[in-house]
Formats: C-alpha cells, structure tokens, sequence
C-alpha cells in the first residue's frame, strides 16, 4: 500500500466516523428525583373563602437535562402514588382518595411523562402526558430552573419548578364541590440528583 493510499484510507475514516457523529442525537445527562427535597402540592379554592392545600407524599421520577444538548433533548417523566395525598384531615383525605375523587383503589397512579420541551436553560414550556384517573391528556406548562450545582455530597444538583391548572371535569372527577373548586392547581417543585 502506498503512503497515499493509506491517508486517503485515513481520511474517508475520519469522514464516515464525524458524519455518524454529528447525526445522532443530543443525549442529556440522566437524573433521579429526590423525593425528600421534591414536592409535589395541589390546591383549590374551598367555597369561594379560601384555598383547600394538600400533596402528594410519595412520587419517583426521572429527568433528562443538559442545556447545552439543546431543547430536544430534555425529558421528565413522574410516577406519583394517589394514596399518599395528604390534606392535613384524615376524614377528608378518606373521602378525597375514594370514588368521588382519585379512586385510588382502581387508579392508584398518577402519571405525567413529557413530550417536547421549548425553551432554554433557564425555563420554558413543557409538554406531556397526564395521566390521572385512567384518561391521559397532553398538556402544557411554563417551568423555570431554580438553580443547578455541586452539593455538599459530591453530587451534582438541577431544580425546577412549575404550576398547571387542570380542570377536574376533564379526568372525570365530577364530584360537585361548587363553581371555585373546578379547577386545581398542581405546583412541582423538583430537585434532581445527577446520575
């Protein structure tokens, strides 16, 4: 083989290796929620007088995030248990988990796994599947970093927050609590540790 042949080898090498290179997609570094510095709060107004808060105490998770991968490529996705949603009432949590509102016996999850995300490193809007009650709707919502970094651990922290207002109707919890409490408010507040 001649010395020109072997670099024109070399060379069309290096193309094919650049070229499979830049077609594939932007990966994103992986994240697990951290559920005890995460949460997850409803509310609604309580006959028109004031605001009705609970949460969710236990929920899971995984997110994609790198800003510098591009919008593309991140992705969130969130399991929460029903039954752990705590209004500070035992009586009224018995009621909110039964047939007229969650049902958690026959739809003990609550799900929400994103589709498509617009925007920057510093917040945007996320788009997803909520899964509640057994139907699943795309919506979305403005989310907004906190902030991003080493802990004192040795891990590497991002944190997001974000509200969306759903309307009970449109999952099928009907249950008539009057005109203000049709719709609910949901607040995520995630802290996520770098895998």
């Amino acid at each position: 083989m001649t010395i020109r042949y072997l670099k024109t080898l070399l060379t069309s090498a290096i193309v094919a290796i650049l070229s499979v290179a830049v077609s594939l997609p932007a990966v994103a570094a992986a994240y697990k929620i951290d559920p005890a510095h995460s949460f997850i709060q409803f509310r609604t107004k309580h006959l028109g007088f004031s605001w009705l808060v609970g949460r969710f105490n236990r929920f899971e998770g995984t997110m994609n995030y790198d800003p510098s991968a591009g919008p593309e490529a991140q992705s969130i996705s969130v399991t929460i248990d029903a039954s752990s949603l705590d209004t500070n009432h035992a009586e009224r949590d018995k009621h909110l988990r039964g047939e007229d509102f969650f049902n958690v016996k026959k739809h003990p999850i609550v799900r929400f796994v994103s589709t498509r995300y617009q925007g920057d490193k510093d917040g945007g809007t996320l788009t997803g599947d909520l899964t509640l009650l057994g139907v699943t709707k795309s919506i979305s919502f403005e989310v907004r970093k906190i902030g991003e970094g080493d802990d004192p651990w040795g891990g590497y922290r991002a944190g997001f927050e974000g509200s969306y207002v759903l309307t009970r109707k449109d999952f099928g919890m009907g249950y008539n609590l009057g005109p203000t409490a049709e719709k609910v408010q949901l607040d995520l507040l995630i802290e996520a540790v770098r895998q």
